[in-house]
């Protein structure tokens, strides 16, 4: 006996079956994003990621650049620790950044507060404040020494007018390391000036109306309103202005090399000169690694801190 079909029936068996989420690097745009991506990817695996790697290679190797390099293990960083000349660098490296990093700050953050208030012509005056930044570092240094020429240089004359006797900037031991981070800080405030006045035209404005009202005075509303709203702004330049300063080398190569003695030789030139200057490419591939994981231990210790201190608008 034959069975009728149901007109629905034969219409819910054709229904292709149900199929699952489009995976994710399917989707258009997941792709996209790669491809936007792409680029710099590639360009920080050949010119990050591959020469971290190959210094590791290099450091466990004796090779002057001429001969055939051999195997020498562990020694290149055995060497290290009783290296007077490395930790000299090293505490150089470490005195310019533990004084040219908050000089910076409060230079750039002194700024873009006074850009913040409104001024006429505020355009012109962040482009004249961010030239310094925007110059060759080898252009400044050759200006700062002119700059600090002992006889007839513009500082030591301006020095004069107030009676006081300038010493001879780049020669002296204990004034070549300041003068160095004077014109660091002159380079490279502009930057975070930029970054600070971005972070506080993003203020919202009835946060100090409200602190205001409730009579807090200019320092109050800077303390509980300013400072944590631009808490990550300047969370990133802290962290980058750490990096670039533990990364010093051009000025100092240019305006002291690296002297008087070896008062200013920070651990980037002392790199540059095992490397490059004694051919010692495996102790100086050994000191990149040392550098690198200062960098590295200091950058997630201020990623742990953030947590804290960082105070972000959800």
């Amino acid at each position: 006996m034959a069975v009728d079909t149901l007109p629905g029936q034969a219409a819910t068996s054709a229904k292709p079956p149900p199929t699952g989420p489009t995976p994710r690097w399917r989707n258009k745009e997941t792709l996209a994003a790669w491809l936007f991506i792409l680029p710099s990817l590639i360009g920080f695996l050949i010119f990050t990621a591959g020469p971290v790697v190959a210094a590791g290679v290099i450091s466990l190797l004796n090779w002057n650049l001429f001969s055939s390099p051999t195997f020498a293990g562990l020694k290149n960083f055995s060497r290290l620790g009783p290296d007077p000349t490395f930790w000299s660098a090293l505490g150089n490296t470490a005195y310019f950044t533990l004084v040219s990093v908050p000089l910076t700050i409060l230079v750039s953050l002194g700024l873009a507060l006074l850009l913040n208030q409104g001024l006429r012509r505020i355009a012109v005056f962040r482009s004249l404040l961010l030239l310094p930044y925007a110059t060759i570092t080898v252009a400044v240094a050759f200006v700062w020494i002119w700059l600090y020429i002992p006889h007839g240089g513009l500082v030591n004359t301006v020095l004069g007018w107030f009676g006081i006797d300038g010493p001879a900037w780049l020669i002296s031991d204990n004034w070549a390391m300041p003068a160095l981070i004077a014109m660091s800080v002159w380079k490279s405030f502009g930057f975070g000036m930029v970054v600070f006045l971005a972070g506080l035209q993003a203020i919202p404005q009835q946060l100090y109306e409200a602190a205001k009202v409730d009579g807090s005075s200019t320092w109050q509303s800077f303390r509980s309103v300013t400072l944590p709203m631009l808490s990550p702004a300047l969370f990133f330049v802290v962290v980058t202005s750490i990096i670039g300063s533990f990364q010093v080398f051009d000025q100092a190569l240019i305006m002291t090399n690296g002297g008087p003695g070896s008062r200013t030789t920070t651990l980037v030139m002392y790199i540059y000169r095992t490397g490059f200057e004694n051919y010692d490419q495996g102790y100086a591939a050994a000191q990149s690694l040392v550098l690198f994981g200062f960098i590295v231990v200091i950058t997630a210790a201020q990623f742990v801190l953030q947590r804290r201190l960082v105070h972000y608008d959800n």
